[in-house]
């Protein structure tokens, strides 16, 4: 290991020109501990680089508590000068000087150590080059993977792999799930011992189940594995995974790893258009999605096909992120923030419906964009998202903004007008702020609106009526402002999203992510040529094969491109509008020519 220079700094020798104890400079003297240094010297108190609860400085604290951290590795190894080196063994050793005695005094925050005399920010820049060396510390580390991708390639297999690293614990929230490969994981992380936690949105349901069927279905099937698995009263629509999370011990943020997106742990999830997050080495993230999988946990309701399986609650109060540096690159909003509960009624959430909480970020985001906005939703179903981006349009008509969805959100010309009268409807008849509000919110589409208002949008097209059977949705959830900043996870645009369903989404900006940032906007890019040059091919093959094709390859369309498309297959096949293919479009993939 090379040698580092060795220094220290104090506001007095800052201000006298003086350094001290400079590699190949320093006398024997500056080796020896000089009496009085901890209680009468000067110390730099100019803030500390790193927020108290970061990566960094857990990692550094890490470090200088640890035992084998001895006066002369912090001098030959971290290359500190003998004050600061000394006065930092004193501080935390007590007056014997030796580690794990009851006089010992371990730094709690960066703050503590800061202040101990010649300790600034050189010698904490130090230490956290030490700390890395030592392997306390990697810088954040965010990836992605959109799909589809091959077998072996997807978010589901990497989710596995690191699921067989878990050492203590793994929590899953999941809407959809039926992955072999993640099953299998998990089957091996409890026979290491690894304590397994499952919030399921299908136990909703199949918890109505009895005898052979209860224990056939997917959440019968985990149980018998051993896990736990438990549901809440909302939709609970996450896909996350925290492995090794903190749960019981607040320094585990820093090293815990968790996999979030929009794709779920099912074979749509692998088939759709998504984006799956991997992220290690992020406290904040991890202590947020910790707990948001507590509050679930804790007001959850039993499956309850084995009622001996274990019911562990956290021990960790993460409510308030105490001791969790808040980095203003980083921020995971949550649909929970609308919700509460009544006392009596501790497992049943309620909404507030004048919270928008996620809305309003985005909403935020939209308001601030100077270049472009670029949105990939496979819903558009919420007005002050919609609303937002046309004000975005007329305010900055130069604005690129590129909106992106699935064809479920093709709504026809009569379609819009039986829409509109719908509204009509609704009004007349409400009574109060929330009537109003829930009829200009609810099942509502809004793409076609932003259209008229000289926004770009584009539909992924696949067949003539959607059915969830041959579906290769649009599923993904993010939108990209100004190339700088972006919004992606679980979160539908939607008010069910918003206001009946467990959501997350989450915010990642500045320097440290733009690499990332950059990476979903070429995704962007791809997903928006969808099916390029494709048209042509397909209008010739319904205007003149004898079979005619009511599924087909994705086509990123316009409106004006579904609508012309659609007329021109019930031109060429009448029988796609009959009572029999409305009724079971999955049988009727095509259409004999009439």
């Amino acid at each position: 290991m090379m040698k580092r220079t060795k220094f220290y700094r104090s506001r007095w020798a800052t201000r006298l020109g003086i350094v001290a104890c400079v590699a190949g400079l320093a006398g024997a003297g500056c080796l020896e501990p000089q009496d009085g240094d901890f209680e009468d010297a000067e110390y730099d108190d100019k803030a500390a680089p790193w927020a108290e609860g970061s990566a960094e400085a857990l990692a550094i604290l890490a470090a200088v508590n640890a035992s084998d951290t001895t006066l002369a590795v912090l001098r030959n190894e971290a290359g500190l000068a003998s004050r600061p080196a000394n006065n930092i063994v004193k501080k935390r050793d007590g007056a014997d000087l030796l580690p794990g005695t009851a006089d010992d005094n371990r730094f709690d925050t960066l703050l503590e150590l800061d202040k101990v005399p010649y300790v600034g920010n050189v010698v904490l820049t130090a230490l956290l080059e030490f700390a890395t060396e030592r392997g306390y510390y990697q810088a954040s580390d965010i990836s992605v993977i959109f799909s589809p991708q091959p077998a072996g390639s997807t978010h589901t297999a990497r989710a596995a792999e690191w699921i067989d690293q878990a050492v203590f614990s793994v929590d899953v929230a999941m809407y959809s799930y039926s992955d072999a490969g993640v099953t299998a994981a998990l089957e091996r992380a409890l026979a290491r011992g690894v304590d397994v936690r499952f919030v399921f949105e299908t136990a909703r349901a199949e918890k109505n189940l009895t005898g052979t069927a209860k224990a056939n279905s997917k959440s019968g099937r985990l149980e018998q594995l051993g896990i736990n698995v438990r549901y809440v009263n909302k939709i609970m629509h996450h896909k996350f995974v925290i492995v090794d999370g903190p749960r019981d011990d607040l320094g585990a943020a820093a090293t815990a790893s968790v996999v979030s997106g929009s794709g779920n742990f099912s074979y749509g999830g692998a088939q759709y258009d998504e984006n799956t997050l991997f992220i290690r080495n992020s406290p904040e993230l991890a202590a947020a999605f910790q707990g948001e999988f507590n509050l679930m946990w804790e007001r959850s309701r039993e499956f309850s096909l084995d009622d001996d399986l274990p019911y562990n609650l956290s021990t960790v109060d993460l409510s308030d992120m105490e001791g969790i540096a808040d980095d203003p690159n980083l921020q995971l909003w949550l649909t929970s923030a609308n919700m509460f509960w009544q006392p009596g009624t501790p497992t049943t959430f309620r909404t507030d419906w004048q919270k928008m909480t996620v809305s309003d970020e985005w909403v935020a985001a939209i308001g601030r964009a100077r270049s472009s906005i670029y949105v990939a939703s496979g819903h558009l179903r919420l007005k002050p998202i919609a609303e937002a981006l046309i004000a975005a349009k007329q305010a900055r008509p130069a604005l690129d903004i590129k909106v992106y969805v699935d064809q479920q959100e093709y709504l026809s010309t009569s379609g819009a007008a039986e829409q509109a009268e719908e509204l009509a409807a609704c009004l007349a008849q409400a009574d109060g702020d929330q009537d109003v509000f829930d009829c200009e919110n609810k099942d509502r589409l809004f793409a076609k609106s932003l259209g008229e208002a000289g926004i770009t949008v584009r539909y992924k097209t696949y067949a003539y009526r959607f059915n969830a059977a041959y579906a290769v949705q649009m599923h993904n959830k993010f939108m990209i402002v100004d190339g700088k900043e972006i919004f992606t996870g679980s979160y539908n645009l939607s008010i069910n999203a918003e206001h009946d369903t467990f959501e997350n989404s989450l915010h990642l900006s500045g320097a440290p992510n733009a690499a990332l940032i950059t990476a979903y906007a070429q995704h962007f890019g791809l997903i928006w040529q969808t099916g390029e040059g494709k048209l042509a091919a397909l209008r010739a093959r319904i205007s003149n094969d004898a079979t005619i094709p009511l599924v087909f390859d994705p086509i990123a369309l316009t409106w004006q491109q579904v609508r012309d498309l659609r007329a021109l297959i019930s031109a060429n096949c009448p029988l796609a509008d009959s009572a029999e293919y409305r009724q079971n479009p999955a049988a009727h993939k095509t259409c004999p020519r009439s």
